[in-house]
């Protein structure tokens, strides 16, 4: 993909460089757009500066390599460098509360401090998944506390970042960019800007509140749609039946503008966004007296299977005459999904956490996550290797496939006689099952 030239390069200022906002600060630079990153936190800032990164991303440590050498990206904690942009993008953490109400802290204190170097001209687009409305009730009169009025000093957008970690990168370099604005000419400044940054094509949406709309529609979309996958793997466990083998038949009808694609099923929904997401959409809309039932039933039902994990685990032992209290299990992968060590909203925690709970002697390994994060939130030393967490295993739990355990010689593992393998993720092939088989073990996985 070709860089920008120089009439189209634009400075840029992104306030937030956690996972989304590193991934993007990084791009726009190697695309050939200028960038501050700001962030309150100093030894992020620091570490980024050096071309450090604490976020696991396929190329993205190599693509701030090349954008701090080359002087396109720098870093600060100071706000008084948005001043010299034309375009700031916000990209800060919005949680929600327990009661699914958005917690708008850092969003008001990134804006309240924004508003005191805001400059006429400057484009301002926010990406943090937020409620319907919000950036034109919440982020419009707290930037123009400035003394600039949006839409006539200042342009105001809102682009939903909608990137999957693992192909974070790649994804910002081909998905479609929605954006919407708070006038006619502020969606058409954010429909240039991202054409240009990073020439992908661009939905122009017709209304701030439309854009606000899409990433709570696909995440709303998506959690419901795995838990369909759930519930049909519980289901096809109740007849011995493969709930792989019924999703890969299923998928295969025409509907709509694609086919019928069920999800698969797992250990559960985790990460910072699909288990927020659904709740910010359900809160919205109880605030106008509307009951939303799927997005709750989605969430209640993706909550549920970490506990599940644990008792297809205890049935499997019961079957070989072995307790909950007196087993020893080793659970393989902790992060929220494959190849990633993100522990955020993890699933395997709730499941671990019940393991636990029944009395079970439980190790863990995750090569990709960090000891001491791990440490904090499952309150167990993780082990150094694998073969340290399964020996002497009654089952050998696999809640996150990465590309290191699929090198893994079952036949030569430690573990006990009559060891269960519990596939919470790596969807096992036929022939992967024969083989496990073969070797002595007994094989469950979700709805398999």
């Amino acid at each position: 993909m070709s860089q920008l030239t120089e009439p189209e390069r634009k400075s840029v200022a992104v306030i937030g460089l956690g996972y989304v906002g590193s991934c993007v600060a990084a791009t726009l630079a190697d695309r050939g757009a200028v960038v501050v990153g700001i962030d309150t936190d100093g030894a992020l800032v620091d570490a980024l500066n050096q071309s450090c990164c604490r976020f696991q991303e396929q190329e993205l440590e190599e693509l701030l390599a090349r954008a701090v050498g080359s002087g396109r990206l720098s870093c600060t904690t100071d706000y008084a460098a948005v001043a010299g942009v034309d375009v700031v993008l916000l990209i800060v953490g919005t949680p929600v509360r327990d009661d699914g109400s958005l917690d708008d802290r850092q969003l008001r204190a990134a804006c309240t401090t924004l508003a005191k170097h805001l400059r006429e001209g400057q484009l301002v687009v926010l990406k943090s998944t937020v409620p319907l409305g919000s950036t034109r009730s919440l982020v419009r009169p707290l930037l123009e506390e400035s003394g600039l009025t949006a839409g006539e000093d200042f342009q105001l957008a809102f682009s939903p970042e909608r990137l999957a970690e693992g192909t974070a990168l790649a994804e910002l370099r081909t998905l479609p960019v929605v954006a919407g604005g708070i006038d006619a000419a502020s969606t058409k400044a954010a429909e240039g800007f991202w054409r240009q940054a990073l020439g992908v094509e661009v939905l122009a949406m017709s209304t701030l509140e439309a854009a606000e709309c899409v990433k709570l529609a696909d995440n709303w979309w998506i959690d419901l749609n795995i838990a369909l996958g759930n519930e049909l793997a519980k289901f096809c466990a109740l007849f011995d039946v493969d709930v792989l083998e019924v999703i890969k038949a299923a998928n295969t009808v025409p509907k709509g503008t694609g086919s019928v694609n069920i999800l698969l099923p797992s250990v559960g929904v985790g990460g910072s966004c699909l288990t927020k997401d659904p709740w910010m959409v359900w809160r919205s809309a109880r605030d106008r007296d509307l009951d939303i039932r799927t997005a709750a039933v989605g969430r209640e039902v993706n909550a549920r299977m970490p506990g599940y994990t644990a008792q297809l685990i205890f049935d499997e032992l019961a079957k070989l005459g072995k307790k909950p209290e007196s087993a020893r299990i080793a659970v393989l992968g902790l992060a929220f999904k494959n190849n990633t060590g993100d522990l955020r909203a993890t699933p395997t925690k709730g499941a671990v956490d019940a393991l636990i709970e029944a009395g079970a002697a439980v190790r863990v390994h995750d090569p990709l996550a960090d000891d001491t994060s791990v440490k904090e939130m499952f309150g167990i030393r993780p082990s150094n290797s694998v073969a340290e967490a399964v020996r002497d295993a009654d089952c050998v739990a696999i809640l996150a496939h990465h590309r290191a355990f699929e090198a893994i010689d079952y036949g030569s593992l430690p573990v006990a006689k009559s060891c269960v393998v519990l596939d919470g993720r790596a969807y096992f092939p036929a022939e992967k099952i024969e083989s496990l088989r073969a070797l002595g073990f007994v094989y469950r996985g979700i709805g398999r």
